[in-house]
């Protein structure tokens, strides 16, 4: 297996402060120097078990006032968390707060076994332990023993370190009084990380396994590819079952467990945090991004969830215009070419979190923030909802597929009985998800940062990708809420992906991004899936099929001037494993045989009207 530890700077700019590539990506200004210094001190804290886990403590310098506690907890190693104290955890620095930092049981410096998000514990047994569990043990320990301290706790973190944030939140500790899940995972099975509705993320999925599994786990690592462009080698790779064959050898338990689990069984439904979300009380600050290549569904699901169980309105979302973590950047203002007018990963630190964490950990100030704080890109502001998805003041309304790539409000007309339109789906050239070369996830170079904002216009003329477009608009389109495909569909395989985008085209004269072609919202819907995730069927040939696909929520602003546009295609690679467009009881298990191509056909006829639902506000002025 070709993978060797990566050298410290690369460690830190891959995943050890819990950013995604968006460090890397964005040319960012170099931060100021912190107005608060720290003492520091390595502790070995014991859990119930005995097991003992690496903790890095920060106090204030001269301080001797009690002050809360701020909690993170990471996988991706603690001994150079130090620098976000200068960083992006600087506005909170600056307010006066102990930080503690701990490296997760089997990671780094900590003693134990290493399992990735780990399973909750056997609750019958008193000695099983969980992640849960060793929050807790964590934060008595601290209450108890660091000096100056409040005894108020607050924790946050992002991405995996943000399902630590959330898991804690589950059964908390009296101490712990405010969190702040950044990105948090909810489930990997429908729409984090490693699958998106059941379609699997192999090169996401491969890079961080191998990544994680850096000497048994204790390091970070990367793998090292035989070719420069990650879409050619997986290409050649062919079936997945190539993977353990060719490269891995069964030695990656990780990805064993991806791969031996296709479908929605009880492995990934345990994963799946939704069912322990129903009695969390802890006041909540959920963040997200639009544009976050990795864990927006985690973000707005795991804050859906909540909602239902907060009788106390303590349950609260900020989603901006940012990729993985995006709101740690310095500025904030641009991702890849889009300029969102203003720097708000700074705007966010210190006009929303630092003064959300200072009114519950230190009871200062009044909390004036709303429900859901949302960026509405196209206008460029912030919004503020008293529920997101708004109750009142949207109207459902319907964009439906037309003759010659048209996209109407109007419904088909009776005379459209046999209207569809058709492409031909072969694995063996599948669609790229961004330009190529495709460098591998997160090193040095690559653009998984901030891909999801890439100009569409380089697939547009690919026969295996059909667009249907609005008019010029002659008003502003606002949508505020769940947006939706509905495709009603057939193919002449057995088994197929259904890849949707919603498009923003700007004006050809634009002076800044003429005619470029903004995705707002995209996703993907494996075809066996259509019924049951944990039941796949195969799909009958040419029969004609309704598949809805989630786009998410989304708050934005088509502007006048500018086209509304949708995309439809069957491959998206590698983001997403080919399909066969065979159906086989398990993909990644495939012979190579079993790959073929098919006709693809979206149905747009008075009886199999195609369609995408948006959420449009009563202020736009949409026909």
């Amino acid at each position: 297996m070709r993978r060797s530890a990566l050298p410290p700077p690369t460690c830190v700019a891959v995943a050890l402060i819990a950013l995604s590539s968006a460090a890397l990506a964005q040319n960012q200004p170099a931060p100021s120097p912190p107005r608060v210094s720290f003492d520091s001190s390595d502790v070995m804290i014991p859990m119930r078990d005995g097991v003992k886990l690496h903790t890095t403590i920060f106090v204030p310098k001269g301080s001797t006032s009690d002050l809360p506690l701020i909690l993170t907890r990471t996988p991706y190693g603690i001994y150079r968390y130090g620098r976000a104290l200068s960083t992006f955890y600087r506005d909170l620095a600056d307010d006066g707060y102990i930080f503690v930092f701990q490296d997760i049981r089997g990671r780094f410096g900590s003693e134990g076994e290493f399992q990735e998000l780990r399973n909750p514990r056997d609750k019958r047994d008193p000695k099983a332990v969980d992640e849960a569990t060793d929050t807790y043990d964590t934060i008595d320990w601290l209450v108890k023993k660091v000096p100056h301290n409040n005894g108020r706790v607050g924790q946050l973190g992002t991405s995996y370190d943000g399902w630590l944030t959330l898991i804690a939140a589950i059964e908390p500790h009296p101490a712990l009084k405010a969190v702040s899940p950044q990105a948090a995972p909810n489930s990997s099975f429908f729409g984090d990380d490693w699958h998106h509705y059941g379609a699997f993320r192999p090169a996401e999925s491969f890079d961080y396994a191998t990544m994680m599994g850096a000497n048994g786990g204790k390091e970070m690592g990367a793998f090292h590819y035989e070719t420069y462009d990650t879409y050619s080698w997986w290409l050649a790779v062919g079936s997945m079952a190539h993977v353990n064959e060719r490269y891995l050898k069964d030695s990656l338990e990780m990805w064993n467990r991806y791969i031996e689990h296709p479908d929605f069984d009880e492995f990934w439904q345990v994963e799946d945090v939704t069912s322990r979300l129903d009695s969390v009380r802890v006041p909540m600050l959920h963040v997200g991004g639009w544009w976050d290549q990795e864990n927006l569904y985690g973000a707005l699901t795991n804050y859906h969830t909540l909602e239902k169980h907060d009788p106390e309105h303590k349950n609260y979302l900020v989603v901006g215009p940012w990729s993985h973590g995006g709101w740690h950047m310095p500025g904030g203002q641009k991702l890849g070419a889009i300029d969102f007018g203003s720097e708000t990963a700074p705007y966010f630190r210190k006009n929303i979190e630092a003064p959300w964490f200072a009114y519950w950990l230190k009871g200062r100030g009044t909390l004036t923030l709303g429900e859901a704080t949302l960026f509405e890109a196209g206008s460029n502001v912030w919004r503020t909802f008293d529920s997101w998805p708004p109750k009142s003041g949207v109207t459902p309304r319907k964009l439906y597929f037309g003759p010659k790539g048209t996209l109407s409000f109007d419904p088909p007309p009776p005379a459209a009985k046999d209207a569809f339109d058709s492409y031909l789906s072969d694995p063996a050239h599948p669609v790229p998800y961004r330009g190529r070369p495709i460098l591998p996830t997160w090193a040095p170079g690559s653009t998984w940062s901030s891909w999801l904002v890439d100009d569409q216009r380089f697939v547009q003329d690919r026969p295996d990708v059909v667009a249907w477009e609005t008019p010029t608009l002659t008003e502003d389109l606002v949508i505020a809420g769940d947006i939706s495909a509905h495709l009603f569909a057939s193919t002449t395989g057995s088994d197929a992906d259904w890849v949707v985008k919603l498009i923003d085209v700007y004006p050809e004269n634009d002076a800044k991004l003429p005619g470029y072609q903004l995705m707002v919202s995209n996703e993907v819907l494996r075809g066996r899936y259509r019924n049951s995730f944990v039941h796949p069927q195969p799909i009958v040939p040419n029969h004609v099929d309704q598949y809805t696909i989630d786009l998410h929520t989304q708050d934005y602003r088509f502007l006048k001037g500018h086209r509304i546009r949708v995309q439809v295609q069957s491959t998206w690679f590698p983001l997403i494993d080919r399909n066969p467009q065979t159906f086989v009881p398990n993909i990644y298990k495939a012979k190579d045989t079993d790959f073929r191509a098919a006709t693809m056909t979206i149905h747009r006829s008075v009886q199999a009207a195609s369609y995408v639902a948006l959420p449009v506000a009563a202020s736009s002025g949409a026909p």
